[in-house]
């Protein structure tokens, strides 16, 4: 199979298994993974697989490269991206492999690693794994497998420092049959809460619906199980565990950044560092709020490998991105974990009798659109948005590029990005009336279609 470099992306490598990820690019990338190791004086490495189909036949003929490539490995089996964080925290040792695709459809798969123990790879360190593998220029060894379990010990993470209150918290919770369902029960079942699980067995197949909760059209089944039991909130977990998707008392969905909004509410004066951060994506309410509350906003680009840098590198009591990574630094130790973000947002509704909807009163009003995607020719992507960024400039607009281009209004903003984890252009726009977003929308919508016609 001939190595597709496409799948060597920003911050991780991705592809669809039989087309671009086979035995011999698994066992290929695990070569270069340890080759890289070796050049940076380390030789120990955790190892984990999510639940998709592939992930079993990846996970063999990877570790069988590092293996041969004299690293010893940590070999988690079967378990969700934050298991494998925790791991390497466990085992004091800086470098993690995940295979997983987090959200995208079943037929893909991939890999998020480490050389840190802090965040992910991501830039030149995702496209060097392509370039060792093209030169064959692999280190050779005799490495060991060491067979770990740290089930108990992540349970415990998650749960001992949650602190309830008075009030009992109904809650359904939905992990889409994706890897989370083989510890959800467990964990929940550690909490004075009243707790019902949706689609919660494992199966990698997803046949009920994607594993993406911060997609709305996935949250169905969760808003009507939600209003039937007449619970206080609806959690859903993507493919491997690393981010949520929240569902209040009425089955409205409640964006990450208003979640944002809402734990900021309970934290603000319960932490001496009084600035947190979010993506680009996020409404301009978050923002507003983090202000009133006295807490200095930071801006990032999105991108799970660097917000999690963000996080550490700032060490922000909280962030988050608007795709679902939430990152609490005040009691759990700053990576992204949807159960935990779930678990800390019923921490905050136990010490209250207010309804998770009334959490929100008060903010200030934008009308927003869900992140748009446009299919285009994944080498072209990125010259679609310099062709934007040159229009922004012709026009006068006021622009932020730290991560595609946002233009900035004073009732409104406009933000059209490259996806880095698959080949679209992604759009966001906001205002302060539906008549003013209404405008955007079709400014930059007709703009990038222009665009892409002209080629």
């Amino acid at each position: 199979m001939k190595l597709n470099k496409l799948m060597f992306r920003e911050y991780d490598i991705r592809g669809i298994w039989g087309e671009d990820i086979d035995e011999e690019v698994s066992y290929l990338i695990g070569r270069a993974f340890a080759s890289k190791m070796t050049k940076l004086g380390l030789n120990t490495t955790v190892l984990a697989y999510d639940n998709r189909l592939s992930s079993e036949t990846i996970e063999r003929n990877l570790l069988k490269g590092l293996v041969e490539s004299g690293i010893t490995v940590y070999r988690l089996g079967l378990a969700s991206t934050p298991m494998c964080y925790y791991a390497c925290n466990y085992y004091k040792t800086d470098c993690s492999m995940m295979i997983t695709a987090s959200h995208n459809p079943k037929e893909y798969n991939g890999f998020k690693f480490s050389y840190n123990g802090i965040h992910n790879a991501f830039g030149e360190d995702v496209r060097e794994i392509y370039d060792l593998i093209e030169k064959k220029d692999f280190v050779d060894g005799k490495g060991s497998v060491i067979e770990c379990d740290i089930r108990s010990e992540y349970i415990k993470l998650l749960t001992e420092n949650i602190k309830l209150g008075n009030r009992r918290i109904k809650a359904v919770y939905d992990p889409g049959n994706g890897t989370t369902s083989i510890i959800t029960e467990d964990i929940f079942n550690k909490l004075n809460i009243d707790v019902v699980g949706i689609y919660n067995t494992s199966d990698g197949r997803f046949p009920n619906h994607h594993p993406d909760p911060c997609v709305e059209e996935n949250l169905a089944d969760l808003k009507k199980k939600v209003i039937e039991l007449k619970a206080d909130l609806g959690i859903g977990f993507d493919g491997d565990g690393d981010r949520v998707g929240v569902v209040d008392e009425k089955g409205n969905m409640i964006d990450v950044d208003k979640y944002l909004i809402i734990m900021w509410r309970y934290l603000y004066d319960k932490v001496d560092k009084k600035e947190g951060f979010f993506d680009i994506k996020c409404s301009k309410a978050l923002e507003d709020e983090l202000i009133k509350l006295g807490i200095n906003p930071v801006c990032t680009r999105t991108g799970n490998s660097y917000t999690r840098k963000i996080s550490n590198d700032g060490d922000y009591p909280l962030g988050g991105e608007l795709s679902g990574h939430i990152y609490f630094r005040d009691k759990f130790p700053g990576y992204d974990d949807g159960i935990y973000a779930g678990i800390r947002l019923i921490e905050r509704l136990s010490h209250t009798d207010k309804k998770l909807s009334e959490l929100l009163d008060g903010i200030n009003k934008y009308y927003s659109t869900k992140e748009l995607k446009v299919s285009v020719e994944d080498t072209k992507k990125f010259m679609y948005i310099d062709k934007i960024k040159e229009y922004c400039l012709n026009k006068g607009y006021d622009i932020l590029t730290i991560d595609g281009v946002k233009a900035k209004f004073a009732d409104g903003f406009a933000l059209v990005r490259a996806s880095n984890t698959g080949p679209n252009i992604t759009m966001r726009y906001e205002a302060n009336s539906e008549e003013r977003l209404k405008e955007i929308s079709e400014e930059f919508n007709g703009v990038l279609d222009n665009i892409i016609k002209e080629g």
